[in-house]
């Protein structure tokens, strides 16, 4: 074992092999935060599909095809999903896109899917009185989605969209199916350049371990930060039920 350890620490250190691995990072983060962005940006949109009312032909169209699109995103596997875009869909449309933006553009779909669930039930969790307020105020339905309704919605949902971004970070492993130098790419070719596979595979379960402890900290701090936040604004909403009782009281006793 001793002397695996020189031969990994040789590799990593003398050769370089943590460049790779720096670079391997990189494209990990990259790849995890454009998906969680362009899933939230998509499955907003058809969130929305899904909670409109549906008393025309167009949004029950837009219902179905959304149920169809999130059927088939989450019942197929993200390496299926990412091949399929890599050697059938891009080709198939004549076009030729780096690797690196295809597994992009594949898990930023493969998050839609997901996040579109998400964002449907934090949606839902707004209360109805909200929207009832908005169109009251002379907006119309779109206007108050985007202006009252899903930033309320946004907020709900952080701490799952954490778990999420957390998901999508352990996904990214598969991306070498595509030849892309993720974190995982980059402990292979070490391992592979050693011929030795027990450090470098350990190494990699460590820094994926690392980083998910580092979030899943992030996420319940925000988590606790939202509830201090949520109970300090129904203290607030309380003094002012009292304040208001007490001034109704003294009005009346007048």
């Amino acid at each position: 074992m001793k002397e695996a350890w020189e031969v990994f620490v040789k590799q990593f250190v003398t050769k370089g092999g943590y460049h790779n691995v720096l670079d391997g990072l990189g494209v990990t983060a990259l790849i995890a935060v454009s998906g969680l962005l362009i899933g939230l940006v998509i499955g907003t949109v058809i969130a929305i599909t899904k909670v409109v009312p549906k008393y025309k032909f167009l949004p029950k169209l837009f219902s179905f095809t959304s149920d169809i699109y999130t059927g088939f995103f989450r019942g197929t596997p993200i390496v299926v999903q990412l091949l399929v875009t890599y050697f059938v869909l891009f080709p198939a449309l004549g076009l030729r896109v780096d690797k690196l933006l295809v597994a992009i553009i594949a898990f930023g779909l493969n998050s839609a899917a997901y996040q579109s669930e998400i964002m449907r039930a934090g949606i839902m969790s707004v209360d109805k009185g909200q929207m009832e307020a908005g169109r009251a105020l002379g907006l119309s339905y779109s206007a108050t989605m985007m202006k009252i309704i899903i930033p309320q919605a946004i907020k709900n949902i952080l701490p799952t969209l954490g778990n999420e971004f957390i998901l999508l970070i352990k996904d990214t492993s598969v991306v070498s199916f595509i030849a892309v130098v993720d974190l995982t790419k980059a402990f292979r070719s070490i391992a592979d350049a050693t011929y030795e596979y027990i450090i470098p595979y350990v190494m990699l379960a460590l820094v994926y371990l690392v980083i998910i402890i580092i979030f899943t900290i992030l996420i319940r701090l925000l988590e606790k930060a939202l509830r201090k936040e949520g109970k300090t604004v129904r203290l607030n909403n309380k003094k002012d039920d009292w304040r208001s009782g007490l001034k109704k009281l003294f009005k009346g006793g007048k």
